[in-house]
């Protein structure tokens, strides 16, 4: 779909109660003399389907229109929103933003550049399956699970997606438009032996129709791989405690560089001083070989865009490279106020959150290192291979992540399952740790969202094997 196609679609979404013209005139109105600032125009269905122990759970569908105005000079900015798309809320939302203190600029922000690119399909998901066939999918998702299995006691499976259409008016007169799928099937199995339950669980996503998550060969993996971990965890034993060597799993252990160093480089915490990494620019921040990037453009992905939420193109930002901190993410104030070019994400909940620096598709690339010989050269360690929730302190870095799959390594072999574990550490310190990287670059299966003051938003994340020393290993082995 061209750019002007999807101007046309959102002009039918927005221009209903709002005249265009009006729209043009009331934006330019309000933002005359700031440096930079956008009427950003929201459109949104979402909808969930679920299931438990073999019955529809719960069924909801909703919708969302509404705008959001901003004007910037600075550091400062003023932000109203409405809930209502019409002439007389835009107006009163123009005044209120014409109260932002400070005279006229004495320049105006350079307008995004334009893009022809076009990383996922305009079509809205919701549109092309009923709820029937949604409801059928799932229930032979749980039949599949206990025919599987006889241990399986529960089925917990759900089905979830959105799409979301912007237009993005800025007072030059520029206009960009984006229509945005999302879709996810997440499946989670529980099993019972000799009076022990434990759980597995996964999902598979992306910017994408739902025909690829009712393909059989996607349901049934996800369903196979949410038992595999159940079943694993009924072997699983206690862990050992202290500091020992990690070797991180390929695709969504990069979770864990998500939060323990992407926070770190998005460009407000370092403006502002309170990021770890601030004032390093240049200087060498992990080992070599570590490079980290932040990639919106990798087509279907869960957390590309084809432009963000101020209408900038979705980039490549090479963060760290081969060790040196090379640059930050940026939305456009603060880039202006750092003196660099926005790189595509400035990023936004939804019309009633103000945009900021947010990650989208982060991941270390792949070394040279074969991931069984990094397994082989472990003496005493934890193989973690899959992460659950965790904390990060940004300031400096703090992490503490719970695994939901991890093995005892000893002699260079993969024992044990075990439960219970935790990951500790900081992540400049982390980076300064990784002494082997794998040839098994892989990214996650499309389930991530990242939180932030408040604001969710769908990101990627993504990693070869690594093999890390100095960690510490929360345990319950007495």
């Amino acid at each position: 779909m061209s750019d002007e196609t999807a101007l046309e679609a959102t002009a039918r979404l927005f221009f209903r109660e709002l005249d265009p013209g009006a729209a043009m005139r009331l934006t330019s109105d309000a933002l005359a003399g700031s440096e930079d600032g956008e009427l950003f125009l929201e459109y949104r269905e979402s909808e969930m389907t679920s299931l438990e122990d073999g019955r529809i759970r719960s069924a909801s569908f909703d919708t969302q229109r509404g705008f959001g105005l901003r004007s910037v000079r600075g550091p400062a900015a003023a932000y109203a929103h409405a809930g209502e798309v019409s002439e007389p809320a835009l107006a009163r939302a123009a005044e209120a933003v014409r109260a932002l203190p400070g005279g006229a600029s004495a320049s105006v922000s350079e307008p995004p550049r334009p893009t022809n690119a076009r990383l996922y399909s305009p079509a809205n998901p919701l549109h092309g399956v009923d709820f029937p066939a949604k409801a059928a999918l799932l229930a032979e998702m749980d039949a599949y699970a206990r025919g599987r299995d006889p241990r399986v006691v529960q089925v917990m499976a759900s089905l979830v997606g959105e799409w979301q259409a912007v237009r993005i008016l800025r007072a030059d007169g520029r206009e960009v438009a984006d229509l945005r799928p999302l879709v996810r099937l997440n499946v989670s199995v529980v099993v019972e032996s000799n009076g022990r339950r434990e759980t597995g669980g996964t999902g598979i996503g992306g910017r994408f129709g739902y025909d690829r998550l009712l393909a059989e060969s996607s349901w049934k993996g996800a369903v196979d791989e949410a038992l595999r971990q159940a079943v694993l965890n009924l072997d699983s034993v206690p862990t050992p405690a202290g500091e020992m060597e990690v070797v991180l799993g390929p695709g969504w252990p990069g979770i864990l560089l998500h939060e323990a160093i992407g926070h770190g480089l998005e460009g407000d915490f370092n403006r502002k001083g309170t990021s770890a990494f601030a004032g390093l620019m240049g200087q060498r921040v992990a080992s070599r070989g570590v490079t980290v990037v932040d990639d919106g453009t990798i087509p279907d992905r869960r957390g590309s865009l084809t432009v963000d939420d101020e209408g900038t193109p979705s980039g490549r930002t090479v963060m760290i490279e081969d060790g040196i901190l090379t640059g930050f993410i940026q939305d456009r104030q603060n880039a202006r106020l750092m003196g660099v070019s926005p790189t595509g994400n400035g990023r936004r909940q939804s019309y009633a959150h103000t945009p900021m620096p947010r990650m989208t598709n982060t991941v270390m690339l792949g070394g040279t290192d074969d991931p069984q010989e990094i397994l082989r050269s472990v003496k005493r360690g934890i193989y973690a291979v899959n992460f659950g929730g965790g904390q990060v302190d940004i300031t400096n870095g703090k992490f503490v992540f719970s695994l939901s799959e991890g093995y005892i390594i000893e002699d260079g072999r993969i024992g044990a399952p075990v439960k219970g574990a935790t990951l500790i550490g900081d992540g400049p310190s982390a980076l300064t740790q990784v002494t082997m990287i794998g040839n098994d670059l892989s990214l996650d299966p499309g389930i991530g969202t990242c939180g932030k003051q408040g604001q969710g938003v769908p990101v990627g994340v993504g990693q070869p094997t690594l093999k890390m020393t100095g960690l510490t290993i929360g345990g319950t082995a007495v």
